[in-house]
């Protein structure tokens, strides 16, 4: 998962209909683990707390996003269907 950290918190975007939104909505408790591209733990895990970003913060999280991904100022990879997330590590 693509992800940009900055003043503590980390965003994310996905799709609405994934399972790790539908499963923030309904419990906001998650886990991070740092891991290599196919899901292998290398790290330690570390308790946050998600929350879907309304619409009028996603510019702010979106920057975030594009200054370490370059691809995402390419507009086919960002779909108006796509939720941000911010995580917050407690």
């Amino acid at each position: 998962m693509w992800f940009g950290e900055k003043g503590g918190k980390l965003y994310v975007f996905s799709n609405p209909k994934a399972g790790k939104v539908k499963r923030i909505r309904n419990n906001s408790l998650v886990l991070l683990a740092p891991c290599t591209m196919r899901g292998r733990i290398t790290g330690p895990e570390l308790q946050g707390k998600a929350r879907i970003l309304p619409e009028e913060d996603w510019p702010r999280a979106r920057k975030t996003l594009e200054v370490k991904y370059w691809l995402m100022r390419v507009p086919f990879l960002w779909s108006k269907n796509s939720v941000l997330i911010e995580i917050e590590v407690a």
